[in-house]
């Protein structure tokens, strides 16, 4: 007769691996989570990539160049997308319809986000308890709250996890940054503006129809309020959706934010105000195609700093080539004439400037003449990155950590909830509370529309 063993449950947990404090429950499935692996030299990270149309592809092609990843397994809710992906990737890449039994698989080591902003969160929190290292797509949040969970649970599991602001990966805009911040460049920064003009034309009305063949729309609508199928609130329309979405400051915007707030080396605002409007189009947006965001934050030292966004998205994108010089010439210069993005830092010895479409240069300005001065190419690798780190477990080298992208997503949010609410907020970064604003931090909390039970942010992750 075999000897019984001594081994309790409480000591087995402890041995399954140092990144969890025990079960993990998803959506109804309870598990173990797998214990640490440690990667060896010729060890490569097996990622899931979760989300397979747009960015989803774009982390497909930027996963095959890494030398050290390998597509594992593919997650959609969309079977068409899902086998025509399988066909492009090659191998024998498994596939899942339900993120939930993919967490099950003990060997997949990492999970790329490229769904719906509605799902970010909850999938990255769940994919943290069950012991896998997550690359998240920008914004890393719905709503304010579920990021704030979503930093917690990274912490509680010792988790690698990477926010989709891929710009912080440039060495270029790296050493612009650093110039902004020693003040060797431009001098004392004083403000930052971010924008957003993109051509974005009309979404129309769609009618109620038919939920298109081998489509999950349950999976797919996921913790938002299960609401009758329309075009407009599926493939990429859903951005313009309060539901799903967050309008484009948290779609494109999210990376000018970033950068913004990276510049001037700042973390939460004191008080945020946003206007605008949905203007021109008579269609199903919800959310603003025009807005201006102010931010304001207090230094220990007693002084301010600025920061503005501003987001618009119909056709003088480039200002009809109006005016001569300074903020006009420079978005041409760097923007084309089509979409103006990018941001522009203000100091006491003239500006810089920074591209998304040219995302990875940068030039700057100097002295009342405006004399050109350091500037800078170079792209970088954010997959690469994220896959190194996760092979070396050393979390202080991913170049946009979760931390990071939770509070430039904020700012997303906290904007977002000014324009809504139709009223400035005052912000306090301590409690990461909108003062005395309970209307305020109830839209923060769960976005004014709630979790569809069994898709819920945990309150305990």
């Amino acid at each position: 007769m075999p000897k019984k063993s001594n081994v309790t449950r409480r000591d087995f947990l402890k041995t399954t691996g140092k990144t969890t404090a025990g079960l993990a429950a998803l959506g109804g499935i309870t598990f173990l989570p797998r214990p640490e692996k440690v990667f060896g030299a010729n060890d490569r990270v097996r990622i899931a990539v979760c989300g397979l149309r747009n960015r989803g592809n774009d982390h497909l092609h930027g996963y095959s160049h890494v030398p050290n990843a390998e597509i594992a397994a593919l997650c959609d809710v969309d079977q068409e997308i899902m086998n025509k992906r399988r066909g492009e990737v090659g191998g024998n890449p498994q596939t899942f319809s339900d993120v939930r039994k993919l967490l099950e698989d003990k060997s997949i080591d990492a999970i790329s986000i490229a769904t719906p902003n509605h799902w970010h969160s909850l999938i990255a929190i769940w994919a943290c308890q069950a012991g896998k290292d997550v690359y998240v797509e920008k914004p890393c949040s719905h709503n304010f709250w579920e990021g704030r969970q979503l930093v917690r649970a990274a912490q509680k599991y010792n988790r690698v996890v990477q926010h989709g602001t891929q710009i912080r990966s440039s060495p270029a805009i790296q050493e612009a940054i650093k110039g902004l911040h020693d003040g060797g460049m431009i001098g004392e920064v004083y403000l930052a503006r971010g924008l957003c003009y993109k051509w974005r034309d009309t979404i129309g009305h769609a009618a109620p129809e038919p939920v298109p063949s081998g489509v999950d729309y349950d999976l797919w609508t996921g913790p938002a309020p299960l609401k009758p199928f329309t075009r407009n609130r599926f493939h990429y329309n859903w951005h313009w959706i309060w539901d799903t979405g967050n309008g484009d400051l948290g779609n494109q915007g999210i990376h000018q934010v970033d950068v913004a707030r990276w510049g001037l080396g700042l973390k939460f605002p004191n008080r945020v105000s946003a206007v605008g409007g949905h203007f021109l189009f008579d269609d199903d947006e919800q959310t603003p195609n025009a807005l201006c965001c102010a931010f304001e934050f207090d230094l220990p030292d007693g002084k301010r700093k600025m920061m503005e966004f501003e987001v618009r998205h119909w056709i003088t994108n480039n200002e009809a080539g109006i005016g001569r010089g300074g903020l006009v010439a420079l978005k041409k210069r760097l923007f084309g004439n089509r979409n103006a993005i990018g941001n522009i830092f203000y100091g006491a010895n003239g500006y810089l400037a920074t591209g998304d479409e040219d995302a990875w240069s940068y030039e700057t300005w100097l002295g009342r003449d405006e004399k050109s001065g350091p500037h800078g190419h170079a792209e970088g690798d954010h997959f690469g990155n994220f896959i190194n780190c996760v092979r070396s477990r050393k979390k202080e080298d991913l170049n946009a950590p979760i931390e990071e992208g939770h509070i430039s997503a904020a700012l997303v949010h906290l904007a977002n909830a000014s324009y809504r609410l139709g009223r400035s907020l005052r912000f306090d970064p301590q409690t990461e509370q909108v003062i005395d604003d309970d209307e305020a931090n109830k839209l923060l909390r769960d976005g004014d529309r709630g979790y569809r039970a069994p898709f819920v942010v945990p309150e305990e992750v």
